[in-house]
């Protein structure tokens, strides 16, 4: 499976532009610039994130996402979301939109407490899925996920790993089904903004947002340690979420829930072999 080629990677200056553009008049002069999976991202402390398409997909979706922005910053989470400043805007084969600055930190791995994670998982799963922002999470694949892991990725596995990876995949496709709920996806490292004494101050990077079992977002905040995670939430939620880690790494598994269609499956593999290994 491929997908349409990548553009030619952007240099800071390039990237500075497109900020200084979108936000004319802003001082550029604190400006930090990084990456993630989807997008760069020119950082101006305590105004704005500038958000920079890396691939095609990601220019698609663009606007679609800053939707997303707007409707889950009005359901009155008690932690700050950003939110679209300005139109997303093309510029020659990438999209670029600013959104708001969230001050705080990402927590040192491993440091989370129980009870502020348990709050901020619960308060994540409770927000009322409206019909508008359920239109705008990305609509369910045709085949179940794990029916499209079982055929284009468990093949691509070592032999040695193939059969246990298929019935750990088989166990969590049997888990019984609870109500769907808002996933937000990625919910680990410097998406979460804390303060200095510990308050949830904000939630970046919505882009993997769908609607499924609040475990798999218990899962991902397992990088504090299995037993944060037992302590924060109930034991039906603890359990799904080690069944849903289980076959190769829950962030492996958002990949597909997400609706996104997968591209590179020889990457996505390489990098499943690269968890299990770790993990074994």
């Amino acid at each position: 499976m491929t997908g349409s080629p990548t553009p030619a990677a952007p240099t800071a200056d390039e990237l500075l532009e497109i900020a200084d553009a979108l936000l004319p008049g802003h001082s550029l002069d604190e400006a930090r610039v990084t990456e993630g999976n989807l997008h760069h991202v020119v950082l101006l402390p305590g105004t704005a994130a500038v958000r920079v398409s890396k691939r095609p997909s990601s220019a698609r979706e663009m606007p679609r996402r800053m939707e997303v922005l707007r409707e889950v910053s009005q359901a009155g989470l008690p932690f700050a979301v950003p939110e679209p400043l300005t139109p997303v805007t093309r510029f020659g084969e990438r999209t670029a939109v600013a959104v708001s600055w969230v001050d705080g930190e990402a927590q040192p791995e491993g440091q989370g407490d129980p009870g502020r994670i348990g709050e901020l998982l619960r308060a994540v799963r409770e927000v009322t899925v409206t019909a508008r922002l359920r239109r705008l999470l990305n609509a369910p694949r045709e085949k179940g996920w794990a029916e499209v892991l079982a055929e284009e990725v468990v093949p691509r596995l070592p032999d040695r790993w193939r059969d246990e990876c298929r019935t750990r995949l088989e166990a969590a496709r049997d888990l019984e089904a609870v109500p769907d709920a808002l996933v937000h996806g990625d919910l680990c490292g410097a998406n979460v903004h804390w303060s200095r004494d510990g308050r949830l101050i904000g939630v970046l990077d919505w882009d993997q947002a769908h609607l499924f079992d609040p475990a798999i977002d218990a899962a991902l905040m397992a990088w504090h340690g299995w037993d944060t995670v037992r302590k924060a939430v109930d034991p039906g939620i603890y359990r799904r979420a080690r069944v849903y880690d289980a076959p190769f790494g829950v962030g492996h598994l958002v990949g597909v829930l997400d609706g996104r269609p997968l591209v590179n499956v020889e990457g996505y593999a390489r990098s499943i072999v690269a968890w299990l290994e770790r993990n074994d």
